[in-house]
């Protein structure tokens, strides 16, 4: 699961970044701005996402 949610990470990054390049290049600046377009933030995971919950309990 990890490996998959590491993967969709970086894909979605990627397409925001050529999305993020597109619309600072001439004409997509123009389309952009006419059109209300504004850049997308990278996906950044919250703080102590890096640690798995603790799950013992639920199986008893």
């Amino acid at each position: 699961t990890e490996n998959r949610i590491n993967t969709e990470r970086n894909r979605y990054n990627g397409d925001v970044k050529a999305y993020n390049a597109h619309i600072g290049m001439i004409p997509g600046r123009f389309y952009a701005s006419w059109f209300g377009f504004t850049g997308s933030p990278y996906f950044q995971a919250e703080a102590g996402s890096e640690t798995a919950p603790v799950v013992e309990d639920l199986f008893d």
